[in-house]
């Protein structure tokens, strides 16, 4: 398998294991039954940071974007190789290696959603409300306004995106990767913690759009509508964002040393 074949795969497995244990922890918190049932958000945050922790680690070959928003982040920042150079899987960036890279996250979010739902299938059927259910999926907003949502998704998806190209300017890896597993699992814990209250914080297209696609196509026993209504604010935030961040850091990483 070339170089490119292999980023696709480890982009895929690596953003199916992020979507999985993520929405799960949403699962085990949200939905009737479980073990975790009402464990509150700052369970849900530190398990979406463990999960992010995951994901970097079974994508270290291609970076680790696991992540649209990282992707273009890095292409806007003036990346010219995607991949590890430690492992030698790396790849010029181009148009086909963008795509590439986010459809991987876009078909592993769909599969990683898929898998979740199998896990918590009988919690699925005892759960008597859609919007529990779809909270499982995809993000929504604490108070709906559409304008004021996108704001926060594009700051969190900063934060992030900035953060991670700091940290990876002398590394061989882009994207998670070049920040390490355990900082970026905190970073998505901090930005959960103090960004999240207001949107969900998905700072990631794939993550929200490819189980939201999964929540509309699985036979979910009452699950109600998928909010299509609400799905463009975190796919065009976290990649506004993400851009925002490495245009910026050009300017600002090199006046701060």
């Amino acid at each position: 398998m070339d170089n490119l074949g292999v980023l696709f795969l480890s982009e895929l497995v690596g953003t199916a294991m992020l979507v999985l244990l993520g929405c799960g922890v949403v699962a085990n918190v949200a939905l009737v039954k479980t073990k975790g049932y009402n464990g509150g958000f700052l369970m849900v945050t530190i398990g979406w940071g463990f999960a992010v922790f995951a994901g970097v680690i079974v994508a270290y070959a291609s970076g680790a974007h696991i992540n649209p928003a990282v992707t273009l982040g890095l292409v806007a920042n003036g990346a010219t190789e995607f991949g590890n150079a430690a492992l030698g899987t790396t790849v010029p960036v181009d148009a086909l290696t963008v795509l590439t890279y986010i459809g991987a996250q876009l078909i592993g979010a769909i599969l990683g959603a898929i898998v979740c739902w199998l896990a918590y299938k009988q919690h699925f059927d005892d759960e008597p409300q859609p919007a529990n259910k779809l909270g499982v999926f995809s993000t929504g907003p604490a108070i709906r306004s559409y304008a004021w949502n996108l704001v926060t998704e594009i700051i969190g998806t900063f934060v992030l995106v900035f953060v991670v190209i700091g940290f990876g300017r002398n590394g061989d890896a882009s994207g998670l990767a070049a920040l390490g597993a355990l900082p970026v699992a905190l970073l998505v814990i901090g930005i959960g913690a103090s960004l999240g209250g207001p949107t969900g914080y998905a700072i990631n297209p794939a993550r929200d759009l490819g189980p939201r696609i999964a929540h509309a196509i699985l036979p979910i026993k009452g699950k109600g509508s998928s909010d299509w209504s609400y799905s463009w604010v975190p796919v065009v935030g976290p990649i506004i964002g993400g851009v925002l961040a490495g245009w910026t850091a050009i300017v600002a990483l090199p006046l701060l040393g």
